[in-house]
C-alpha cells in the first residue's frame, strides 16, 4: 500500500488531489448505484474483514455526499456496516500490536483502516443526529394536538444506535493504537474528529435528561479517554467553555464530564484549567454573555458538589469574580466556598494550613451576607444553613454569624428574610449550648464563674513560682572539674598522697558507715564542690561494700565508670532513688512543677468554663432577639415569610428554647386565616407540636396529650382559648384512637381522681368543652358530674372552675352549635338551675373578686339552657335582694353595738358596698341577656315555629286556581311575604322591650332608680366596685329601649367625662360602642364625646377608644369626620401598642374609597390649627404615614387646588408651613404641577416664609429630576419665580413684571399660566362642588367653647342630678336610616 489516509478538516478535501501518496477518492457514487455497492461492501466485509473499508471507502464516502438525498434505510445499512468495521478492528487489532511483529505495510494498512472507519463513522453519525434533531422540530406537536404515531419513529431508531456507536468507538480507542502512528504521536485531526462527533451529540437539548443518561455517560467517556490517552485536555477545556456559553442547559453535563475526567480517568489538572478559564473572564466579556454566566455559575457549583477537594487549589481564581457585578458568579463562587468547607475543610484534624484556608473562606462568606444584590444575601445565608447543619462552623464564630443573621431579618427582600430564619433555625437544631436556659437565668453562673476565675487569677500572681535549678544541671555544670580531678586521682602516685592526709580525718569512720551513708556523703560532697575528697571516698567505698549496688559498677575502675557512678549518686538512678539519696538531695523540680502546672490546667479550665458561658449567654441574647423579630413576622402579608416563621416557632418549642412558647401561643389566631396555606400550616404545627404524642401505650400517648394543651392553656388569654378551640374540636372531628383515652384522661383530671393542680383541672373542663364542640354527649352524658364537682356544695372555694365549667356548658347549646331545629332546652326544675341560684345567691354577698366573672357567665347559661330563664332570674333577683337587705339590717344592728363600744364600723360599710354592687352586677346581667332572649332565642323560635305553620298549611291546601298561585309566587319572588312577616316578628319583640321589660311590676324595673342615683351622686357612692358596677349595670339597662336610653344618656357621657376612675371611663366607652350599633339616631350627636376619649390622660382608656371606634368607623356605623384627627395624634402615641393600632386604623381606612383623601384637609386644619400647639416634627410625622395612602393622579391634582386654597384661609405663619409641607409630601405629576402654578395667587405673597418656599422649592426639583425636556424648561422657570420671589419679594418681582418689555417672549415664559374661567373643569370622580371662601374656614373644636361647671353632691347634702345641662345635650342633626332593626350583638 503505497498512500496514506489523511483525515481531512472538510468532507471535500477528499475528492481534491493531495500531497503525495494521500488518498483520494476516486468514484463519488450517484443515489442510484449506492445500494448495489452497499451489497458490495456487506459481501467485501464477510469475507475480508474490517480492512475491506480500504476498497470501499468511497462507497460509504458517496453516501455522506448524498444524505440529504438518499433513503433512511441507506443511511442505516452503512451505519450497521461501518459499527462492524470498528467492531471487527477492535477485535483483531489487540493480537496484532500485542505480537509486536507487525511489518511497516502492515501497520501503515490497519492504520489507515482505523482512520478511514472511524472518520466515516462519527461523520454518519453526526449527519444522523442532525437529521433526529431535525425532525424532531419538524414533527413537534403544536398546542392542544396530539403526537402523531408515526412521527418520529427514525428518532427513536437512532437514539437506541447513538448508545451503539459510542460503545464501538470506546472499545477501539481504549486499545494501545497509538503505536500504529509513527513516534506514537496522534495526529490532530483524528482526535478532532472523535471529540466533534461527541461535542455534536452533547448539544442535542434533551441530552441532560433522565432518560439520556446512558449516552451521556457513554459520551463522557469516550472524551475522558480522549483527553488521558490522546492528549486533548487543553482541546476540551475550551470546547467545555464554548459549550457553557452557547447552551446553558448543559451546565451540569459539564460539570459531571470534568468530575469523571478528574476521578476515574486521572487528569485532575482539567480541573484547574477549567476554573482558569472562567476566573481570567473580564468583566466586559460576562456582560455580554447573559446565558454564558448563568451557564458559568451552573457549573461551578455543580462542579464544587462533585469534586470541592480538587478545586481548592485553584480557588484562588475565582475569588476576582466576588468583586464583579454578576451576581450569579458571585452566587457560584459562595457556593464553592460551601461546598469546600462542608466536604473538604471541616473537623477538628485540620493542619494549620487547612485551618488558614477555612478562617480565609469563612470571612469571604461573612463579608457578603451585606452583598448588594438580594439574591446573593439569600444563597449566602442558605451556604451557611447548609454549613451549619453539617456542623462545620467552627463554635468561635457561632455568635458572629448569628448576629449578622438576626440583623438579615429586617432585609427588604423576603427572599432574604427566609434564608435568614431558616439559618437561624438551623443554628437552634445544631448548637453546642444551652438553649433551655435564657439569658436572664445564663447571668448569675456567669457572674459567679468569673468572681472565681478572679480570684484564681489573684492568687496566682500572689505564688509566683521560684526557680528550681535541677541536680540534672547542677551536675553538668560541675562536670568538667570532676572529670579533671578523677583523672588526677587516677594518676599514679596521687593515692597515696590523698591517703596519707585524709588518714587521720577518716580512721574509725568508714567502717562504722553503711553503703547508704558513704552514698549520702559522696552526694554531700559533690555539691559543696568537694570533688577530690568525693573522688577519694568513691573510690575506696568499692573496696569497703564490694556487694553493695551503689558501686558494683567499680569492679574494673576506670575514668569512665567513676564518673557514672558519681553521676548516679548526685542525680539518682532513673527509675528508683534511695530514700536518703532524695530526702537528701534539693527539691525535685518534677514534684514542684506538677503543682505549678495544675495550678495552671485549672487555670486554663476555668478560663474555659467562663468562655463558654460568655458564648453561651450571647448565643441566648441573639436567640431571643430572633424570636421577638420572627414572632412579628408571623403577621406579614407573604405566605412564604409567615410559613417559614411557623416552621421556626415549631423548631424553637421542639428544642425547649427559652420562650419558645410565646411564638407557639402568638401563631395560633393564624388558624382563622383566609389564606388556606397559612390555616393548613398553623394546623399541622399544632398538630405535630401537641396532637401527635409518643408514648408505649394508648393511655401514655393520652397523657402526654393532655398536659401538652394544658400547659398551653395554662394563663392563655380569651382569644387563644378561641384559637384552640377550633384546633382541638377538628382533632375530635376526625376518627382517632386516642380521642376516647383523652376524654378519660380529662374526666379524670377534671373529677380530681388524679391528684391535679387547680389549673389544670380548668384547663381539663375547658378542653372537654372544645371536645362537646365536635361531640355534645361528651359534656351532656355526664352534667350531673360537673354540676356535683364545680357547681355544688364546694363552689364558692374555686369560683373559676365554675366559670370554666360553664363555659363548657354552653358547648352543648343551640346557641354555639347553631341548630335549626326544635331548641334544646332543661326544664326549670333541673339540678343545674337549682346549684346555679345558690351558687349566685350564695355568693353576692360575699366579697369574692371571681364571683362576678362566674355570675356573668352562669345568667348566660340559664338564659341559654333554662325553659324560662325570665322567671328563674326574676326568683334569683328577689332572693339575692332580700340577702343583701338581711346583711344590711345585720349590719346595722352590729353597727350600734360597735358605736356603744367605740368601735370602728368602715369595713362594715365596705362590705355592703361590695355586696351591693354585686347585686347590681347582676341586674345588670339580666337585662342584657333578657333583651339578647328575646331578640335571639324568643324570636328564632317565631320563625321556626311560622315556617312549620306554613309547611302545614301548604301541604293541607290544594292550589285553589291558579292565578291565586302565580300572585302568590310573585309576592315570594319579591320578598314581600317574609319580610312582612318578619316585620311583624320585630316588632312584636321591640313592643316587648319597651312596655314589659320595665313595668311596674317586673323586678329589673325596681332596681333601674338606683341605678341612676348610684351613678349620679359620685359623692355620695364613691367606693370604686360599687361605681364601676352601677355604671355598667345602667348602660346595660339602657340597651333594653330607646326611650331608657334617651333618657340616661346625658347621665353616661357626664360619667365618661367626668369619672375619676379609668376603668369605669374604659366600660362605658365599650358600653357606648354597643349603644351606637343598637341605636345609631340616638348616639350620632354626641360623637365628638366619643373621640374626644381618644386623648384621654389614661392610656388604657385610650386604647379602649381607639378599638371601639376603630370598630365602629370600618362598620360602617359611624360616619368618618373631621374628628379622625384625634386618632391621627395617636399615631405619636408613647404606648406602642395604641400607636400600631391608629397606625391599622388608617390602614383599613384606606380600603374604603377615598375616606383618607376625603378627610386630609380636615385632619391638617385641625393638627394646624395654633390652639392645638402641636409641635413641627410631630405634624411632619403624622402627615408623612397619611399622604401616603395618595396615590391616585387625581386625587394627588385635586388635594393641590384644595391645600392651595387653605392658604387663603390660613393666619399664621406656622400654618402657611404646615400647608406647603403637606404639599411637599404629594406626588405631584405634570397636572398637578399645572394646578400648582394655577393656583398661584393662593400662596405668592407668603414665599418669603423660608417654611413655604422650601417645601415648594423641593416639589420643584423632584419634578425636574424625572421631567421631560419641554416639561423640566417650564419647572425651572417655576423655580426661577420661586427663588425672585423669595429673595426680592412679591411686590418688586410684579412691579418688573409691568416693565414695558415684558411682552416679550422670554419674559412671558416666567408668568404663570392662570385658568380661564371659561373653561370647564373636569367633575369626574369628585363627590362635592368647590367650596367657597365662607367653608374653606378652619372649624374650631368643640371642647374649646366654655361649658357650665357641672357640680357632684357632697356626702353632707342633696343636691340635683350630677348630669349635663339640657343646653348641654347635642341635638340631633343627621338622622341615621336604617332599612331594618339592628340586633343585639353578643
Amino acid at each position: 500500500m503505497s498512500w496514506d489516509f489523511i483525515v481531512p478538516v472538510c468532507l471535500d478535501d477528499l475528492v481534491k488531489s493531495g500531497a503525495v501518496n494521500q488518498y483520494v477518492v476516486q468514484d463519488v457514487l450517484s443515489a442510484k448505484q449506492l445500494p448495489s455497492h452497499i451489497n458490495s461492501f456487506k459481501a467485501a466485509l464477510r469475507s475480508q474483514g474490517s480492512l475491506c473499508i480500504l476498497e470501499h471507502f468511497d462507497t460509504a464516502y458517496s453516501v455522506l455526499q448524498h444524505c440529504r438525498t438518499v433513503d433512511v434505510a441507506v443511511k442505516e445499512d452503512m451505519l450497521e456496516l461501518l459499527i462492524q468495521v470498528v467492531r471487527g478492528l477492535s477485535v483483531s487489532l489487540p493480537t496484532l500490536l500485542l505480537s509486536g511483529s507487525l511489518s511497516a505495510v502492515d501497520r501503515k494498512q490497519q492504520l489507515n483502516a482505523v482512520k478511514m472507519s472511524v472518520f466515516l463513522l462519527c461523520k454518519l453519525t453526526e449527519t444522523l443526529e442532525s437529521d433526529s434533531y431535525r425532525e424532531t422540530i419538524v414533527t413537534a406537536p403544536s398546542k392542544g394536538r396530539k403526537k402523531d404515531k408515526g412521527a418520529g419513529k427514525g428518532l427513536l431508531q437512532w437514539d437506541s444506535e447513538r448508545e451503539t456507536v459510542l460503545q464501538c468507538l470506546t472499545q477501539l480507542l481504549q486499545l494501545d493504537i497509538r503505536t500504529l502512528w509513527s513516534l506514537s504521536l496522534v495526529e490532530e485531526e483524528f482526535v478532532s474528529c472523535v471529540t466533534c462527533c461527541c461535542y455534536k451529540l452533547l448539544e442535542n437539548p434533551t441530552i441532560s435528561h433522565v432518560k439520556s443518561k446512558s449516552t451521556r455517560d457513554a459520551i463522557i467517556h469516550v472524551l475522558g479517554i480522549m483527553v488521558k490517552k490522546y492528549n486533548h485536555m487543553l482541546g476540551a477545556c475550551v470546547r467545555v467553555i464554548q459549550l457553557l456559553q452557547h447552551f446553558e442547559q448543559l451546565a451540569s453535563v459539564c460539570a459531571q464530564a470534568v468530575a469523571a475526567w478528574s476521578t476515574e480517568y486521572g487528569v485532575k489538572a482539567i480541573v484547574g484549567e477549567v476554573m482558569r478559564e472562567i476566573g481570567q473572564k473580564s468583566s466586559e466579556e460576562l456582560a455580554r454573555e447573559a446565558s454564558g454566566v448563568k451557564a458559568f455559575s451552573s457549573f461551578l457549583s455543580e462542579l464544587s458538589n462533585l469534586v470541592p477537594e480538587t478545586m481548592i487549589p485553584n480557588i484562588s481564581v475565582l475569588l476576582a469574580h466576588l468583586e464583579g457585578e454578576s451576581p450569579s458568579l458571585r452566587v457560584a463562587v459562595c457556593e464553592v466556598l460551601g461546598d469546600v468547607l462542608v466536604r473538604v475543610l471541616s473537623g477538628d484534624k485540620l493542619d494549620d494550613s487547612a485551618r488558614a484556608d477555612r478562617d480565609r473562606f469563612l470571612d469571604t462568606l461573612q463579608e457578603h451576607i451585606h452583598d448588594a444584590h438580594s439574591h446573593v444575601r439569600a444563597r449566602v445565608l442558605q451556604v451557611y444553613a447548609r454549613i451549619v447543619n453539617s456542623k462545620a462552623l467552627p463554635l468561635c464564630r457561632y455568635t458572629e454569624v448569628m448576629e449578622l443573621t438576626v440583623g438579615r431579618l429586617g432585609d427588604k427582600s423576603v427572599h432574604v428574610c427566609k434564608s435568614a430564619i431558616q439559618l437561624l433555625a438551623a443554628f437552634i437544631a445544631h448548637n453546642p449550648y444551652s438553649c433551655k436556659l435564657s439569658s436572664v437565668d445564663l447571668k448569675k453562673p456567669l457572674d459567679k464563674e468569673m468572681a472565681k476565675l478572679k480570684e484564681m487569677r489573684e492568687n496566682q500572681k500572689e505564688q509566683v513560682p521560684v526557680a528550681v535549678i535541677t541536680a540534672a544541671d547542677l551536675w553538668d555544670a560541675m562536670k568538667p572539674e570532676v572529670e579533671m580531678t578523677v583523672k588526677a586521682q587516677l594518676e599514679p602516685g596521687s593515692e597515696e598522697e590523698e591517703e596519707e592526709e585524709e588518714e587521720e580525718e577518716e580512721t574509725g569512720g568508714e567502717e562504722e558507715r553503711s553503703d547508704r551513708d558513704t552514698a549520702i556523703q559522696i552526694a554531700q560532697l559533690l555539691r559543696e564542690s568537694k570533688y577530690r575528697k568525693a573522688v577519694g571516698l568513691c573510690m575506696r567505698a568499692h573496696s569497703l561494700f564490694p556487694e553493695s549496688s551503689f558501686f558494683s559498677d567499680l569492679v574494673d575502675l576506670n575514668a569512665e565508670k567513676l564518673i557514672n557512678t558519681l553521676a548516679t549518686l548526685f542525680k539518682g538512678p532513673e527509675q528508683e532513688t534511695p530514700e536518703a539519696v532524695t530526702s537528701d538531695a534539693p527539691l525535685t523540680p518534677q514534684k514542684e512543677d506538677g503543682g505549678i502546672e495544675g495550678k495552671e490546667s485549672e487555670l486554663k479550665k476555668q478560663e474555659m468554663l467562663v468562655q463558654y458561658l460568655k458564648d453561651t449567654e450571647s448565643f441566648a441574647l441573639q436567640v431571643e432577639r430572633a424570636i421577638a423579630v420572627i414572632n412579628n413576622m408571623l403577621y406579614w402579608k407573604t405566605t412564604t415569610v409567615v410559613q417559614e416563621a411557623v416552621q421556626f416557632c415549631v423548631t424553637a418549642f421542639e428544642f425547649s428554647v427559652a420562650d419558645s412558647v410565646c411564638g407557639v401561643r402568638k401563631m395560633l389566631p393564624l388558624v382563622w386565616s383566609t389564606d388556606v396555606t397559612i390555616k393548613d400550616a398553623i394546623i399541622q404545627a399544632y398538630r405535630r407540636l401537641y396532637l401527635n404524642p409518643h408514648g408505649d401505650n394508648t393511655r401514655a400517648k393520652a397523657q402526654t396529650l393532655v398536659d401538652n394543651l394544658s400547659e398551653l392553656m395554662v394563663d392563655a388569654s380569651l382569644g387563644t382559648v378561641q384559637c384552640l378551640e377550633e384546633i382541638v374540636q377538628e382533632f375530635f372531628s376526625n376518627e382517632s384512637a386516642l380521642q376516647t383515652s383523652v376524654v378519660q384522661v380529662l374526666w379524670e383530671r377534671f373529677s380530681g381522681k388524679r391528684e391535679t393542680k387547680a389549673l389544670h383541672r380548668r384547663a381539663a373542663v375547658l378542653l372537654l368543652g372544645m371536645a362537646a364542640r365536635a361531640e355534645r354527649e361528651v359534656v351532656l352524658s355526664n352534667l350531673d358530674t360537673l354540676c356535683s364537682v364545680a357547681l355544688g356544695e364546694k363552689v364558692a372555694e374555686d369560683y373559676l372552675l365554675a366559670r370554666d365549667t360553664l363555659i363548657t356548658i354552653v358547648n352543648i347549646t343551640d346557641y354555639v352549635r347553631q341548630s335549626k331545629g326544635v331548641p334544646f332546652r332543661l326544664p326549670m326544675d333541673h339540678h343545674l338551675f337549682s346549684c346555679l341560684s345558690q351558687a349566685i345567691a350564695d355568693g353576692v354577698v360575699q366579697s369574692d373578686p371571681h364571683w362576678q366573672t362566674f355570675m356573668e357567665q352562669a345568667v348566660r347559661v340559664i338564659y341559654f339552657l333554662a325553659e324560662s330563664p325570665d322567671q328563674l332570674c326574676s326568683h334569683l333577683l328577689q332572693r339575692s335582694a332580700r340577702l343583701l337587705l338581711e346583711q344590711i339590717t345585720e349590719g346595722r344592728e352590729s353597727t350600734q353595738t360597735q358605736l356603744q363600744e367605740g368601735v370602728s364600723q368602715d369595713s362594715e360599710e365596705q362590705v355592703n358596698c361590695v355586696s351591693l354592687a354585686q347585686v347590681l352586677s347582676l341586674c345588670g346581667a339580666v337585662a342584657f341577656w333578657q333583651v339578647s332572649h328575646l331578640e335571639r332565642s324568643v324570636s328564632s323560635e317565631l320563625r321556626r315555629r311560622r315556617g312549620q305553620k306554613e309547611e302545614e298549611e301548604e301541604k293541607e291546601k290544594a292550589p285553589a286556581n291558579k292565578k291565586t298561585a302565580n300572585d302568590s309566587c310573585v309576592d315570594e319572588e319579591l320578598g314581600l311575604v317574609g319580610a312582612s312577616a318578619e316585620d311583624t316578628e320585630a316588632e312584636f319583640i321591640r313592643k316587648i322591650c319597651e312596655t314589659e321589660l320595665l313595668a311596674e311590676g317586673n323586678m329589673l324595673s325596681a332596681f333601674l332608680p338606683l341605678l341612676v342615683k348610684v351613678c349620679s351622686s359620685p359623692g355620695k357612692y364613691s367606693h370604686p366596685q360599687l361605681t364601676t358596677a352601677a355604671c355598667l349595670a345602667l348602660s346595660q339597662y339602657m340597651m333594653i329601649s330607646p326611650p331608657v336610653c334617651k333618657d340616661n344618656i346625658r347621665l353616661l357621657f357626664t360619667v365618661l367625662e367626668k369619672s375619676p376612675l379609668p376603668v369605669v371611663r374604659a366600660n362605658t366607652i365599650v358600653a357606648l360602642g354597643d349603644l351606637t350599633v343598637r341605636f345609631p339616631n340616638i348616639l350620632e350627636p354626641w360623637t365628638p364625646n366619643l373621640y374626644a376619649r381618644l386623648s384621654d390622660e389614661n392610656s388604657s382608656v385610650r386604647l379602649t377608644a381607639i378599638m371601639v371606634l376603630t370598630q365602629l368607623v370600618l362598620k360602617d356605623v359611624m360616619k368618618v369626620k373631621g374628628q379622625v384627627s384625634e386618632v391621627a395624634v395617636l399615631l405619636l402615641d408613647p404606648e406602642p401598642h395604641i400607636a400600631s393600632l391608629a397606625l391599622n386604623f388608617f390602614n383599613e381606612l384606606s380600603a374604603k374609597d377615598n375616606a383618607i383623601y376625603n378627610l386630609l384637609p380636615d385632619i391638617i386644619s385641625r393638627l394646624s390649627d395654633p390652639e392645638r400647639g402641636m409641635k413641627e416634627e410631630d405634624f411632619n410625622t403624622i402627615m408623612k404615614q397619611l399622604f401616603s395612602y395618595i396615590t391616585k393622579e387625581r386625587q394627588t391634582e385635586s388635594l393641590v387646588e384644595k391645600l392651595c386654597q387653605r392658604f387663603r384661609t390660613a393666619k399664621t405663619e406656622r400654618q402657611w408651613a404646615d400647608l406647603a409641607m403637606s404639599l411637599s409630601l404629594l406626588s405631584v405629576c405634570e397636572r398637578g404641577f399645572k394646578k400648582l402654578q394655577e393656583c398661584w395667587d393662593c400662596y405668592s405673597d407668603k414665599l418669603t416664609e423660608p417654611g413655604v418656599y422650601q417645601p415648594l422649592l423641593s416639589i420643584a426639583a423632584k419634578l425636574r429630576r424625572r421631567a421631560k425636556p419641554q416639561f423640566k424648561a417650564q419647572v425651572e422657570d417655576y423655580e426661577k419665580r420661586l427663588t425672585a420671589v423669595h429673595t426680592k419679594g412679591l411686590e418688586n418681582v410684579e412691579s418688573e413684571e409691568r416693565e414695558p418689555h415684558t411682552g416679550d417672549t422670554q419674559s412671558q415664559n416666567l408668568h404663570t399660566p392662570q385658568p380661564l374661567k371659561s373653561v370647564r373643569k373636569s367633575t369626574r370622580g369628585r363627590g362635592k362642588p368647590k367650596l367657597d371662601d365662607s367653608d374653606l374656614v378652619t372649624p374650631r373644636i368643640s371642647r374649646s367653647r366654655p361649658k357650665p361647671a357641672i357640680t357632684f353632691t357632697s356626702d353632707e347634702e342633696e343636691e340635683e342630678d350630677a348630669v349635663m345641662a339640657e343646653s348641654e345635650t347635642p341635638k340631633v342633626t343627621t338622622p341615621i336610616a336604617r332599612t331594618r332593626r339592628t340586633r343585639l350583638r353578643h
